[in-house]
């Protein structure tokens, strides 16, 4: 064999010993880059109070979790209700309230849920004021009671005004048609052929029927104001002239009383955002009540004023005035210093309750001041228009 022969077999030798391990080595292993959603390490999920705290964290009303007596975590709205040492502690000896006890121990006891209606509950325990809570307790399976509470406190003075409100407005209609049933069978029997009278009793069935007549006109009237309590005024109303307007509805009842308007407005009066006939019921609900109640013959002042971003309108009687206990509830409905002094006079008890909510609805200020011997100053704001 020659050396060329020789030098090609040894080539053939290497090339098939190179092909040869390309096909039985296998190439190394690289691993993938991770994932980052399936390979990445879980997050870390707290358990015991911690996740529990997170669950009941996210709900608007106080929430407790016990074990036992022990309270094991609390929302904020329920550290902030009975104080924050509450976590970690004995509800026994932060809350001390028998009621929410005896419903814990209940649900602890048979596993049973519990609903009942608390009031007084606050920090301190019954140191919490008038709040009325609906409180739920049950168990939740391990061993443990949750206790939800639900502050109901403006739903009950809702249904107690609902109910006062109803129980007034009863009365204050009982009393006239009471009259006019009574008058009416006297005309029918004993007084048939009396025309005196006849015409006597006429005269005073006209003004009961006149008293219920505005007395169902001002329980609408303040139906329809709450109804539209929400819904603030927009357009631009000049208060010029506003009061003169007044003046010449009640301009009788003034001459025969031997009153006047006095009327101070400035001419540089600003234009307010407001409910023109609203704003004349307001004025006309307040001279009426200074010509009912301040002294025959004295003037009736109404003024008018810039007073920072709102315009200011002032009614002040000369008059015996109100007694300081009388004042902060002048505004509420069927509310009279002297019944009988009021009914005698027409009034049906809802004036100022009117005037309250408009001045509301216009996002104003109402203020009244009285001195006895003196007289009654009643003051609204309204906003000024851009």
């Amino acid at each position: 064999m020659t050396s060329l022969e020789i030098a090609l077999l040894v080539l053939a030798v290497m090339l098939l010993g190179y092909f040869l391990g390309r096909v039985t080595a296998p190439d190394p292993v690289v691993p993938p880059p991770p994932s980052p959603l399936v390979d990445a390490p879980a997050p870390a999920v707290p358990d015991g109070p911690r996740a529990d705290l997170l669950h009941i964290e996210s709900l608007n009303g106080p929430v407790l979790i016990l074990r036992g007596t022990l309270v094991e975590a609390a929302n904020s709205a329920a550290r902030s209700l009975l104080g924050s040492r509450v976590v970690g502690s004995d509800i026994r000896l932060t809350v001390r309230h028998p009621a929410l006890l005896d419903a814990v121990d209940q649900v602890m006891a048979d596993g049973a849920s519990d609903e009942r209606e608390i009031t007084g509950l606050g920090s301190g325990g019954l140191a919490g004021g008038n709040r009325s809570f609906r409180l739920r307790a049950l168990a939740d399976g391990a061993g443990r009671c949750i206790v939800l509470l639900d502050d109901v406190t403006q739903a009950k003075a809702t249904e107690r005004m609902r109910v006062d409100f109803v129980a007034n407005a009863s009365h204050e209609l009982r009393t006239p048609l009471a009259t006019l049933t009574g008058f009416i069978e006297t005309l029918q029997g004993p007084a048939a052929e009396d025309e005196p009278a006849r015409q006597r009793f006429l005269t005073i069935m006209a003004q009961e029927a006149d008293r219920m007549r505005r007395l169902i006109d001002d329980l609408m009237s303040l139906s329809r104001i709450e109804l539209d309590k929400f819904i603030r005024p927009t357009q631009p109303l000049g208060l010029a002239g506003i009061a003169a307007e007044v003046a010449r509805t009640l301009a009788m009842r003034l001459d025969a009383d031997q009153r006047r308007l006095v009327i101070e407005e400035p001419a540089d009066l600003s234009p307010v955002i407001a409910d023109r006939d609203q704003v004349l019921q307001v004025l006309h609900n307040l001279v009426s009540n200074a010509l009912k109640y301040g002294r025959s013959g004295t003037p009736i002042a109404v003024a008018l004023a810039n007073s920072g971003d709102m315009v200011q309108i002032s009614v002040r009687d000369i008059g015996e005035g109100i007694a300081p206990e009388h004042l902060p509830r002048l505004t509420e409905r069927f509310y009279r210093v002297d019944s009988q002094r009021s009914r005698t006079m027409g009034g049906t008890g809802l004036g100022l309750a009117i005037v309250k909510h408009i001045v509301e609805r216009h996002r104003g200020r109402l203020e009244i001041d009285s001195r006895q011997g003196e007289g009654t100053e009643v003051r609204f704001s309204l906003p000024k228009a851009p």
